[in-house]
């Protein structure tokens, strides 16, 4: 089976769990911003949870499935529909052969997930299927989609066959079947244009002026227009280091907020590099790196401290949610 895109939308890409074990050779991870809505889309769907998916941004796209499709939608509701039909989220659906699957704008939040039964079948490079387009890597030529690609569907599980066939049953003589169950409310969450990020207090936070400190903990900031999947440029008071100081590079993660000599910070996102020299002056947490990977340029966000302890357990408190919707899905459909 093959998915043709009809319409691209404004930036639509290819990523599955990301291209771990490659940052000593200063590869990306790259892969889904919105861990949690590429995971559960693909539960839904019967795929392994780090299959490959589509990574909508905020419009689009439009695409065509040559065969009946199981497919799940998560992340930010972007209006989208089958042939008009309106297509919820955070549960499966069957979509009949030859229909369109069409997205409009967000609505809420800013990155949309579209998961297949047997994942999009694009050639694994380094591992992973995940699209970094700064080094034109993995996805369908490392590059985001464009119309008339052509994208290969993978051969669904036998847990997908399962889905599909009770999907189905339900039917009636609709060309769309809608699953009557979805995740627990748990699992989906609510996208808002503010947001509360949770902060790990980072190595060099204790460099920051008192004042800084204070603006850090309980001042506004706004994603800039210039952020992308590589970093949130954020806007507001500038904060300042109390002296001048000069930093190896180390190493940097997803969540990473560094702190240039402007004042601005930066949130480092899935394409970050793999090292950098800024001070760092806090990282998010897990658990919130999702939520925050719905922001879109001109929402706003505070920060409020963590403990390691506290976002170690909430972490391991939402992959226990995970592995319970995951084995839920099998033993409903055993």
């Amino acid at each position: 089976m093959n998915c043709r895109v009809l319409h691209p939308g404004m930036l639509a890409t290819v990523q599955d769990g990301g291209r771990y074990g490659h940052q000593h050779e200063g590869i990306p991870v790259a892969g889904p911003m919105d861990d949690l809505s590429l995971r559960v889309a693909n539960l839904l769907v019967g795929n392994d949870d780090r299959a490959a998916a589509l990574e909508v941004t905020l419009v689009g796209p439009t695409v065509r499935f040559d065969e009946h499709a199981l497919i799940a939608l998560t992340g930010a509701d972007l209006g989208i529909s089958a042939d008009g039909t309106p297509l919820p989220l955070w549960r499966p659906i069957c979509v009949s052969a030859g229909m369109t699957v069409s997205a409009t704008s967000a609505v809420r939040g800013c990155r949309g997930y579209l998961a297949v039964a047997g994942g999009f079948d694009v050639p694994p490079i380094l591992g992973s299927r995940a699209t970094y387009v700064r080094a034109a890597l993995g996805g369908v030529g490392g590059r985001a989609l464009k119309r008339g690609d052509e994208l290969p569907v993978g051969r669904p599980s036998e847990l997908s066959r399962r889905i599909a066939a009770a999907v189905l049953a339900s039917r009636g003589h609709d060309r769309v079947a809608i699953a009557r169950w979805g995740v627990s409310a748990s699992l989906v969450p609510f996208y808002t244009s503010t947001a509360m990020i949770r902060i790990i207090e980072g190595e060099h936070a204790h460099l920051l002026t008192s004042e800084s400190r204070d603006r850090f903990w309980n001042a506004e900031f706004r994603v800039g227009a210039q952020s992308d999947r590589m970093g949130y440029r954020l806007e507001g008071a500038a904060l300042e280091l109390s002296q001048p100081t000069e930093l190896l590079s180390e190493a940097v993660v997803f969540g990473t907020v560094q702190l240039p000599p402007g004042g601005n910070p930066i949130i480092l996102m899935a394409d970050r590099q793999t090292t950098g020299g800024y001070p760092r002056i806090g990282e998010v947490a897990s658990v919130d790196l999702p939520l925050l990977a719905q922001l879109k340029p001109g929402d706003r966000l505070r920060f409020r401290p963590i403990s390691l302890d506290e976002a170690q357990r909430l972490y391991l408190a939402r992959e226990d949610n995970i592995s319970q919707a995951r084995a839920a899905i099998a033993l409903h459909h055993h």
